[in-house]
């Protein structure tokens, strides 16, 4: 029997992967406004027709790759945060994986840079919310409630993120080497100082 190029349905799938690593790569490189559907579609190697099957526009096509990538650092995260049963340090540790995720170029440029602009806000925050941001704030009120930190969760966990998400950047632009693993470091200082007892 001939061997098939699979169901549709795979087809579909390997079509929706195909648009989503070159948008991701394109948005990156280029940054979203830069980018044409039409160097997307070239560079997956598709036609107008698949991209509009999955996607309504290439807003929707952006929502989707910040998506991807936030599931991408989520798994990251709560891998290394469930690696210890310290509240403290599966804090620091899913910080420190967070920092190793969002520091590649192309996650700090979309998920950082672009993304709030792009999709705005409210929008943006939500898939924060909905990712990091929820894992991060979900690990502060598991500490605080554990008695391994003392404070707001909400308020502390909304000051680590601004504080991981500007440092991220910083780190990334800054030309220096040694950025990434100072963030890192002071990081982890910052949260051990926060520990009760």
């Amino acid at each position: 029997m001939p061997r098939t190029r699979g169901s549709h349905a795979e087809r579909s799938q390997r079509s929706r992967e195909a648009l989503l690593a070159a948008a991701g790569r394109l948005f990156a490189e280029q940054g979203y406004a830069e980018t044409s559907t039409e160097a997307v579609l070239a560079a997956a190697g598709l036609t107008r027709g698949a991209l509009y099957h999955h996607f309504r526009d290439k807003r929707d096509l952006f929502e989707a790759v910040c998506r991807a990538l936030h599931e991408e650092g989520a798994a990251a995260i709560r891998t290394a945060a469930d690696a210890t049963a310290d509240p403290v340090d599966g804090l620091i540790a899913g910080c420190l994986a967070f920092i190793d995720h969002v520091i590649d170029p192309r996650a700090r440029r979309i998920l950082l840079v672009e993304a709030p602009s792009v999709l705005g806000w409210e929008r943006w925050n939500d898939l924060d919310r909905a990712h990091g941001f929820g894992l991060l704030l979900e690990g502060v009120r598991e500490a605080v409630a554990a008695g391994a930190l003392d404070g707001d969760a909400e308020v502390l966990a909304l000051m680590l993120n601004g504080g991981l998400n500007q440092a991220v950047v910083w780190a990334g632009q800054s030309g220096d080497p040694a950025a990434t693993a100072r963030v890192k470091a002071q990081t982890a200082a910052l949260l051990q100082t926060l520990r009760r007892g």
